[in-house]
């Protein structure tokens, strides 16, 4: 049988800063990828915006990951030259019936030490003019990454530091071990691998990992839901130079306004609740989109959106049921010597996740 120091479950965006953050301590890493490629589910079909840490409830892992993440992920942009842009975003208030939750989340998001200014509606539409609100908050922290740079970044300093990766290798079963965990892995090279240590970030896939490893406690394997999230491109002359946001509902920050590195406008995502990973946008979805995006900008053209992409994000809380919290398990609650797991891991993991890494990193000896 093989045998490993440490195993990294998933080379999504978490995975291969987990692995990166464990090399870097001079643990000798295996990434094991099911796909061909890093980064092909959630990391790399989202909005890639880098949160300030504004909407997450205090005391969270998400609002302290997040907030620590942001900080860490500039710095990582500066150091290894991954294109990045400040673009600042504006969270607004469509009406006067919204200005008490909008004061509300600026006091909120003060407490968290993350500033942001108020705008009344003359001073919004001076820097955006195509904006239609009441009032609007500024976040001068909030940007957006080129993620699939980022992942390469964090998969190239992992290897630096001596970590490899295996694509095409599902994990298949599993069970615990004296000195640590047997991973059974398929695909074309199927093998079995005692690892003194097996940190699972498969991501849409975390619960059936764990679910296919005899002994880890079936209590301590959270629900698994999947929320997709749908986006439609803008043609023409984008209509804002910022992001756009709503305020935020229960189950998502809402449907905003994007855009990327070379200035295309997008808007979403939606939330659609489904049971499938299927990843095609439904063009008859178009209407939501218009009457959504027309609140605030009535000036939005017919025939202007077109289908873009989904992304679907591993919720661990079903519809109507309120967001919970990002869960890192260490050995004691998995029950098995040796396996963590992270559940639901979406917005803001791409933020977060050098934070999550180095949260991780610092559980294992």
């Amino acid at each position: 049988m093989e045998t490993a120091d440490c195993v990294v479950v998933g080379a999504g965006v978490v995975g291969l800063a987990t692995a990166r953050a464990l090399a870097r301590k001079g643990r000798e890493v295996l990434i094991i990828e099911s796909e061909d490629a890093f980064g092909t589910a959630t990391s790399s079909r989202n909005s890639e915006v880098i949160h300030a840490g504004i909407f997450y409830t205090h005391g969270s892992l998400k609002e302290r990951l997040c907030i620590e993440g942001r900080d860490k992920l500039y710095a990582f942009c500066d150091a290894y030259g991954v294109t990045y842009k400040r673009t600042t975003k504006l969270v607004y208030a469509t009406d006067a019936s919204e200005l008490p939750g909008l004061k509300k989340l600026q006091t909120h998001a003060a407490d968290s030490g993350v500033y942001m200014t108020w705008m009344s509606r003359e001073d919004t539409q001076r820097i955006e003019p195509n904006l239609e609100c009441a009032a609007s908050l500024h976040s001068p922290l909030t940007g957006i990454v080129d993620s699939h740079a980022f992942m390469l970044a964090l998969l190239g300093d992992a290897e630096q530091h001596g970590a490899a990766i295996a694509y095409n290798s599902p994990v298949v079963g599993g069970r615990a071990a004296e000195g640590g965990v047997i991973l059974d892995v398929g695909g074309s090279a199927s093998m079995s691998l005692l690892a003194r240590t097996v940190v699972n970030c498969a991501g849409l896939g975390a619960q059936g990992v764990s679910r296919g490893i005899t002994g880890v406690k079936p209590a301590s394997i959270p629900p698994q839901h999947y929320a997709k999230g749908n986006y439609f491109y803008l043609s023409g002359k984008p209509p804002f130079t910022r992001l756009i946001y709503p305020l935020p509902g229960t189950a998502s920050l809402g449907l905003h306004y994007t855009l990327d590195l070379a200035g295309q406008g997008r808007f979403g995502p939606d939330l659609e609740w489904t049971d499938q990973l299927n990843y095609q946008v439904d063009e008859n979805r178009a209407p939501l989109f218009y009457d959504a995006i027309r609140k605030y900008w009535p000036g939005l053209p017919d025939e202007a959106l077109r289908p873009g992409y989904s992304g679907i994000r591993p919720k661990i809380q079903g519809p109507g049921e309120p967001s919970k919290d990002f869960i890192i398990q260490s050995p004691a609650e998995t029950g098995v010597n040796g396996f963590v797991a992270l559940y639901g891991i979406e917005s803001p993991g791409l933020t977060s996740s050098i934070a999550i890494a180095d949260n991780v990193a610092d559980r294992l000896p």
